[in-house]
């Protein structure tokens, strides 16, 4: 079974982190690193820290969605990282 849609955390330089929506996990971690990306592009360098993959992207979705809610950085903190 293909888990095509992804959702992903990077830790920045700076301390903070980034949570994102992606296809290709790949491409889009290249794309962070080349500082491609505007919001981490002036945090670099950036590590991969967390991927969850779903085969169904309305759940990815709505996961992401919940990760940059107000109650994700206890959830992110305590099971994803």
């Amino acid at each position: 079974m293909e888990l095509p849609y992804g959702i992903y955390i990077l830790k920045c330089a700076n301390g903070k982190y980034y949570t994102g929506y992606t296809t290709n996990i790949t491409n889009r971690f290249i794309a962070h690193r080349n500082g491609e990306v505007s919001f981490t592009k002036d945090k670099l360098p950036v590590e991969l820290v967390h991927l969850s993959l779903f085969a169904n992207k309305q759940k990815a979705y709505d996961f992401e969605r919940y990760l940059k809610s107000g109650s994700r950085i206890a959830f992110r903190n305590k099971r994803l990282l």
